[in-house]
């Protein structure tokens, strides 16, 4: 249990990474990021590995739940572990 623990930041950067892998993964959605994040593409590949920037990104598929399911099942996971790892995230 304790690694599992140990692990959870980890899961949650690598679980965000790829949903912003996937976000990216679209143009129009990515156009969405970046208009609601305020950085441009430069800033984004800077700031890819800031947990900041990835609970971000995992914020605003919540802010739009279609993309929030699709982005899960692309990646094979559920909601509730992006939302999770959103939260643990901002920890």
């Amino acid at each position: 249990m304790a690694a599992r623990e140990t692990n959870g930041s980890a899961d949650a950067e690598a679980l965000a990474l790829q949903a912003l892998v996937w976000t990216l993964g679209e143009p129009s959605r990515a156009a969405r990021l970046l208009d609601v994040t305020g950085l441009d593409p430069a800033g984004l590949r800077a700031g890819a590995g800031d947990p900041a920037l990835l609970a971000a990104t995992l914020a605003f598929l919540e802010n739009y739940e279609p993309d929030l399911i699709a982005c899960a099942d692309a990646i094979g996971t559920t909601p509730a572990r992006l939302v999770a790892a959103r939260a643990a995230l901002e920890r």
